[in-house]
């Protein structure tokens, strides 16, 4: 299988520590959206990272989705045994952390691709908020102890709260302080000392 896109997306370093987590077998084909949009065009349309060709030709796109099919192909699960309540609360912190991507990313995205005089402030200032408020959320799941069983068990919330902090800190450290998130930035690092991890690292200079 090829997964392909750049490791500074925070949803292409998600799909590929995970799948090595799973000891899924892949290679890594580091096509930009931007600077190789016609090499990706080709071998997908869409253009969307992270994308996936299996080993029968088909295309799938999307962290959850790819995440999905590896686990489905491996008949595996991480989901928590016991109460719906468990498995809710799961989905949560998974959610969260895929919430500060999606907002980092805009706020990226903003800065640097939209010109000064057609920004749009009051949508800014919006998604700087929820950026902040879900930042928040995210250090009280880890300051409770979300991630006691970090690195050793790298599950879906722990991977991506890990990926979507080091994606924010490279990216916006002025809305992303660590003095702010002590208990997230000290499960970032844990995460990011594992083996999964740098085999995987965000990409720097």
């Amino acid at each position: 299988m090829k997964l392909i896109g750049m490791l500074d997306s925070p949803y292409v370093r998600r799909t590929a520590i995970s799948l090595k987590k799973m000891g899924v077998p892949f290679a890594l084909d580091q096509l930009s959206v931007f600077g190789g949009f016609d090499a990706f065009e080709a071998v997908n349309p869409a253009v969307k990272a992270p994308t996936l060709v299996t080993d029968e030709g088909e295309v799938l796109m999307d962290s959850s989705l790819i995440i999905d099919f590896a686990k489905r192909r491996l008949a595996t699960t991480e989901e928590p045994d016991g109460t719906t309540s468990a498995l809710a609360h799961h989905h949560r912190v998974l959610a969260l952390a895929l919430v500060a991507s999606e907002k980092s990313i805009q706020v990226v995205y903003e800065r640097s691709l939209r010109p000064a005089e057609r920004m749009h402030l009051p949508w800014l200032e919006r998604v700087e908020r929820q950026l902040a408020s879900t930042y928040k959320l995210l250090e009280t799941e880890y300051g409770n102890g979300a991630s006691e069983k970090a690195p050793e068990d790298l599950s879906q919330p722990n991977i991506m709260s890990a990926v979507a902090w080091r994606f924010s800190r490279e990216m916006i450290p002025d809305l992303v302080r660590e003095q702010d998130h002590p208990a997230l930035a000290a499960h970032s690092a844990r995460c990011e000392a594992t083996p999964e991890f740098k085999a995987y690292p965000y990409p720097t200079g």
